[in-house]
């Protein structure tokens, strides 16, 4: 069985990184009856540097030309489309960073890169289609929601931080109406006021406003009393959850109980870090577990906890359509096969502050001395936090942008120590890499979760020669069906 009685997906495969859940990804599963994702995070960037490649196989360009907004089309590929691509030295032309009031073309890129995302996931088929945010990187959220809604999004998941807000978000999205999302701004006092992203859809020039319909929303969460806080109250209570554990690829939940360093450096986490599906059941919404659950037993396990199915993602992060670079996708699956991959939790990369898992590749910024070569700078923003000057204006800051900017941004020097610039280098993983006029090609970052279980069970299953394998094939492994 695929699914429950109810239709609902026993799989979710994970929304992960700077499009490595891209839409080819997410279309393979969702074709399966599986709810495939894509990462919602710097669409905006990826839609752009896209175009600037020339749009292999024309595909932006064919969604670009269903979106609603008159005259959007053209005024993004004017901006960003090089018909031939750019050359392999140029860089990419930049993108304008979002601050609490962004310029109406960055509204516009953002709405159209995310209804572009969406829709050719979701293109030709009818299969679930859902796509993640990080509540962290805010300021784009609400433009991004409308976006992927305009498309036809069937779920929204968000996780690295409360998304307490966007139930009442995306029900004021799919009736076209005015949302406020607040925004955290660091410094700021109950005498500054409230500080809040504004969009009201009405503003755009959409001559016949299609009917939109409100997809389900899934909290990610780490732990049973946020889950229960989300739940308790109408006005935050999602449609469901995913749970992640802390083996779980990209951004983790830092430890409940004090901080603690094993030998490497890594955060120690303890039992008041896991949640059984059973403390899950209790809540009585839907729940899929992440974070070595991406087996057939763990699939087992939690459907017998209660749980609606799992959510994987190192076994799609390595499949053959996912949106990571070749370079570093059949590195990996080499050492796994050889069961040598090294992920580790580091504490300090990530600019947000939460414990983040990078795996250990020469020449990537796992390398402290690939990460002691490069010139800081932070020319994308998308990880930036708003900040009260002294004034009382807003200003915006970066643990990884220039040690002596983020001190004269009011940041604490001891705050850039290790922090990584997640913006370029994710981006170079999924083959975006800048390149510098000075000739340097900004590094990648790898980030997977710590078990490589089902990655090996799969590669171990290949037809002789062949490097990887297919996301159908992922599917079929969790669902028992070995024929792949």
């Amino acid at each position: 069985m695929t699914t429950d009685d109810s239709g609902t997906p026993r799989i979710i495969q994970g929304g992960m990184g700077v499009a490595i859940s891209s839409w080819p990804l997410a279309r393979a599963v969702s074709r399966t009856g599986q709810l495939g994702v894509v990462s919602g995070t710097a669409l905006e960037i990826v839609c752009a540097r896209r175009l600037q490649q020339g749009d292999p196989g024309g595909h932006v360009r064919r969604a670009l030309a269903h979106f609603p907004l008159p005259g959007a089309a053209d005024r993004i590929l004017r901006t960003y489309y090089v018909p031939d691509g750019k050359t392999p030295r140029a860089g990419y032309r930049p993108v304008p960073r979002f601050t609490l009031n962004p310029s109406a073309a960055l509204r516009e890129l953002t709405i159209a890169a995310n209804f572009v995302e969406v829709f050719l996931a979701k293109e030709n088929h009818d299969g679930p289609v859902g796509i993640n945010y990080l509540r962290k990187i805010e300021l784009p959220i609400p433009f991004a929601c409308y976006g992927a809604m305009l498309a036809g999004v069937d779920h929204v998941l968000m996780g690295a931080g409360n998304p307490a807000d966007l139930p009442l978000l995306l029900d004021r999205l799919a009736r076209h109406e005015p949302v406020t999302l607040p925004v955290r701004v660091q410094g700021a006092t109950s005498a500054d006021g409230d500080f809040a992203i504004h969009f009201d859809p009405r503003d755009l020039a959409i001559d016949d406003r299609p009917v939109l319909r409100r997809p389900r929303f899934d909290a990610i969460v780490a732990s049973v009393d946020l889950a229960t806080a989300l739940a308790a109250d109408p006005t935050t209570r999602p449609d469901g959850f995913v749970v992640e554990g802390h083996s779980a690829g990209g951004h983790n939940a830092p430890p409940r109980g004090p901080r603690r360093l094993d030998a490497q450096g890594q955060p120690l986490y303890d039992d008041r870090d896991i949640v059984e599906p059973r403390q899950m059941a209790g809540i009585g919404l839907p729940f899929w577990m992440a974070g070595s659950y991406g087996t057939p037993s763990g699939l087992t396990d939690a459907l017998a906890g209660g749980a609606a199915g799992v959510q994987v993602g190192t076994a799609f992060a390595l499949c053959r359509e996912s949106g990571m670079a070749d370079e570093y996708k059949y590195r990996l699956l080499d050492q796994a096969a050889r069961g040598q991959v090294d992920v580790r939790t580091d504490a300090r990369v990530s600019p947000t502050g939460f414990p983040f898992k990078v795996a250990q590749l020469a020449g990537t910024l796992s390398d402290e001395q690939v990460y002691a070569d490069r010139q800081r700078v932070c020319d994308l923003g998308v990880l930036r936090s708003a900040y009260r000057k002294p004034d009382g204006t807003i200003g915006y800051r970066c643990p990884s942008e220039p040690t002596a900017v983020y001190q004269r941004h009011g940041g604490r020097p001891a705050n850039t120590v290790g922090r990584r610039c997640l913006c370029n280098a994710l981006l170079a993983t999924a083959d975006f890499a800048q390149q510098r006029p000075s000739g340097y090609t900004e590094p990648a970052i790898v980030t997977t979760g710590a078990d490589y279980t089902a990655v090996h069970d799969l590669i171990a299953q290949l037809p002789a020669g062949d490097r990887t394998y297919t996301a159908q094939a992922v599917v079929s492994y969790l669902l028992g069906d070995q024929t792949l």
